[in-house]
């Protein structure tokens, strides 16, 4: 990266998430722009990251969540930044109720942002990047959309299945080393195989070592409440340890929590194996309680102080069963 004084100078620029989504629509932006420069962020740091960014003439923000607390402001400085460079701002994730889509926002909440990004770059691309495209509708469990399943047609699903995991395991397993998810992303862009990538199998195989671990771990230690089943401090993936709650719990709801000294909080993974939508529920209870959370209806996420963690946890489980109540009476409704 070049420039001074913390300022970000590149002709094209990609701002992208670090989870095997956001890689995979970076390295179909990268794909289709090879010169431009990749800087993994996220929702509550893109704010800081445009605010450092001067003279760029293409800027590419995939799979990045509006954070409600600075929609008007992000907004403003986007606004600001498509006055001298093009923009693409390309997410699925839900938006707060007063966003308001801009003419350089490509959005859908139905598709990954790995299918959105190669369908916004299309005739930039090469059409065997559409397997790209694919590892990271995998990574977000969104693999089912009538696009994303008709070009699996085109490969052994069973290959794609085995390098998509191959490639998830792995970034899981570096955590937040970015600078190994941009070496990662580079070859990405050439449409070389998760397996063909150095060291990437060893990674996988490590990871899938550690997910045992962590399910029997879960298992033993797993709390259950009424409609949702938590763990605290597995000191490993939450993400994982989430989605082993629920089932080791039997709840349609699972939580995962991990304290995180620096912040003085609790950061936490939340998976529903049902219908219940987490997004809407965390953002209404996660502020009672100092916190914020969102994301997707059966995935999200949330940061809790260090002393609310028990209250939130207690007031999301009851919130559970009220939205399911609602439900309820509202399905007995229509059938009457």
């Amino acid at each position: 990266m070049n420039g001074s004084q913390n300022k970000i100078r590149e002709k094209t620029l990609i701002l992208t998430h670090g989870d095997s989504d956001g890689i995979c629509s970076g390295a179909l932006a990268k794909s289709a722009f090879p010169d431009a420069y990749v800087y993994f962020t996220s929702p509550v740091s893109l704010l800081d990251k445009l605010n450092i960014i001067e003279e760029v003439e293409t800027l590419i923000v995939c799979d990045i969540a509006i954070d409600e607390r600075y929609c008007t402001e992000l907004r403003a400085k986007l606004e600001e930044l498509t006055e001298g460079c093009s923009l693409y701002y390309i997410d699925h994730h839900p938006l707060p109720e007063d966003c308001k889509k801009e003419r350089w926002f490509y959005h859908d909440t139905s598709l990954c942002s790995s299918e959105l990004t190669y369908r916004v770059f299309e005739d930039r691309l090469s059409e065997e990047m559409k397997r790209v495209a694919i590892y990271g509708a995998i990574g977000d469990f969104c693999d089912n959309t009538p696009c994303v399943k008709n070009w699996v047609k085109d490969w052994d699903k069973r290959s794609l299945y085995f390098q998509a995991g191959t490639l998830i395991q792995a970034i899981l397993q570096k955590g937040r080393d970015y600078e190994f998810k941009r070496t990662l992303l580079e070859p990405l862009s050439k449409n070389v195989i998760p397996s063909n990538i150095p060291g990437l199998l060893e990674l996988a195989r490590e990871a899938a070592i550690n997910e045992e671990s962590i399910r029997l771990f879960v298992k033993e230690h797993v709390e259950i409440l009424r409609n949702s089943a938590y763990i605290v401090n597995t000191n490993n993936s939450i993400s994982k340890a989430a989605i082993y709650a629920a089932s080791c719990g039997q709840k349609e709801v699972g939580i995962a929590a991990e304290y995180r000294e620096r912040k003085g909080a609790y950061d936490l993974s939340i998976r529903s194996r049902g219908k219940t939508d987490l997004n809407r529920i965390l953002r209404s209870v996660a502020p009672k309680f100092g916190g914020s959370g969102g994301g997707h209806p059966v995935a999200a996420g949330a940061r809790i102080p260090e002393g609310s963690l028990k209250g939130f946890l207690l007031a999301f489980d009851k919130k559970i069963g009220e939205t399911k109540e609602v439900k309820l009476n509202e399905n007995q409704q229509d059938c009457s």
